[in-house]
């Protein structure tokens, strides 16, 4: 099993899913890591990414998840996957299944406030949240409780 988790930023979606990795022995990987440098300049700028900066960063990440699959690897993936059309690329497989981290904005502009040495502009979050098309086939996971309990939920909600 592939499980994506998907959110804006300050959902959680690095600290769910490393907490969850560890619990379950699977590997993790974060989408930020797959990011050119251009990407990521224009983020630390408050510059949202478009569709054609963002081709080439959801190809490496099918590459990934292609390749778990085909070692029959479990895995998790931390990745924004704001648009229907970006999840439906990464979908790939039935064995991939998608977690969506929803938040409210107030929420997590007060975490993006705290957090420290990330490169996303938190002045991106409207951005994002414009940007956003909501999954209509996912498991919902409310970000509001700790971390430990937001993997709980998952767990439970994945039967894993």
């Amino acid at each position: 099993m592939i499980i994506i988790l998907m959110g804006v930023s300050g959902s959680g979606k690095t600290t769910v899913g490393r907490l969850l990795s560890q619990e379950l022995g699977w590997k993790f990987y974060d989408a930020d890591d797959f990011h050119p440098q251009a990407n990521i300049d224009k983020m630390q700028q408050g510059i949202p990414l478009d569709d054609a900066d963002r081709r080439p960063w959801l190809e490496k990440l099918r590459e990934m998840v292609r390749t778990c699959l085909d070692r029959s690897e479990s895995a998790i993936l931390a990745c924004s996957a704001l648009k229907e059309a970006y999840r439906e690329y990464l979908l790939i497989d039935p064995q991939v299944v998608l977690v969506y981290l929803q938040g409210s904005p107030d929420l997590l502009r007060e975490r993006l406030k705290q957090r420290r040495g990330h490169f996303m502009n938190p002045q991106l979050l409207d951005s994002q949240f414009a940007a956003l098309e909501e999954p209509q086939h996912a498991v919902v996971i409310d970000v509001t409780p700790s971390p430990p309990i937001i993997v709980q939920s998952i767990r439970k909600n994945l039967a894993i």
